[in-house]
């Protein structure tokens, strides 16, 4: 049966989430613990986390996994930055924990002018610093490489690895591996970008992928999604890539839009169609 869900919303408690994953038919999905867009700590009291675990068995949904702030920089070579992701890192590992999710999800970041050693230096750094609560793993998450970000490359995932002590995870974005100059866009590169991510990473380390397709195309730097099989991967690549021996039974998790008269239902019944065709 192949897992696959959406980024499913907390308003009005966090046990809501599985409820909507669940009309979406999803049966695994991911969260923000509060809003990604400011330092802000999650506010989820017992009741609530154990409504969360409950429905969460009652459903079967899972692997769930807590998406982190966007504000929060592995890379970044400021102290008062490094300060406050490891501390949004550390509140998103216990708060973790707390509702018995597996995973929480990160992107090194963007070295801003550290060079990409030192950022990688650094992102190892504060994962080091973590306090993570056993059945908690990290993942660091592929980028779509614009700027100073790091994550583009997959030498920059197995650098990171290397580096620090914890026993980090990964998961990839097919809208960012594309972004990044990752072709997806037919079998043959399905096959091809696939296998070099096992021979520089491993798949043994992939935890979970975030399935998107891209308003752009390959290359390009832009991160912008697109419904499944609608974008410039498109049908093809899709079923190429949710049909691959190394991803099917990875966890998916939608990340898609909702426009065009289409949600997450649509998108997730879109990969059910293609990985059964």
């Amino acid at each position: 049966m192949v897992r696959v869900g959406a980024h499913t919303s907390i308003a009005g408690g966090v046990y809501n989430a599985v409820e909507e994953q669940v009309e979406y038919s999803g049966n695994c999905g991911q969260i923000f613990s509060h809003s990604p867009q400011v330092w802000q700590d999650p506010n989820i009291d017992d009741d609530e986390a154990e409504q969360f675990r409950d429905l969460t068995a009652d459903h079967g949904v899972g692997p769930w996994v807590i998406h982190s702030s966007y504000l929060v920089n592995l890379c970044t070579p400021k102290d008062d930055l490094r300060e406050k992701s490891l501390d949004s890192m550390q509140k998103e590992v216990d708060a973790a924990a707390k509702l018995g999710i597996e995973y929480v999800n990160v992107h090194l970041g963007a070295h801003t002018g550290a060079g990409v050693d030192g950022g990688l230096d650094n992102a190892a750094s504060v994962l080091d610093d973590l306090d993570i609560p056993e059945g908690v793993t990290v993942l660091v998450e592929s980028d779509a490489g614009s700027g100073t970000k790091l994550g583009g490359q997959f030498e920059h995932l197995a650098t990171v690895r290397e580096r620090t002590d914890q026993d980090i995870e990964f998961c990839l974005d097919t809208a960012h591996m594309f972004a990044a100059g990752y072709d997806l866009s037919t079998p043959e590169a399905v096959d091809e970008t696939l296998a070099e991510f096992d021979e520089v990473v491993g798949f043994d380390d992939l935890a979970c992928v975030h399935l998107n397709d891209s308003k752009h195309e390959c290359g390009t730097n832009k991160d912008e999604h697109a419904h499944i099989g609608e974008g410039h991967i498109g049908e093809d690549g899709m079923r190429a890539f949710v049909n691959h021996d190394a991803i099917r039974d990875v966890p998916l998790v939608l990340e898609t839009p909702t426009e065009d008269g289409r949600s997450f239902a649509w998108n997730i019944e879109r990969v059910k169609e293609l990985r059964s065709e």
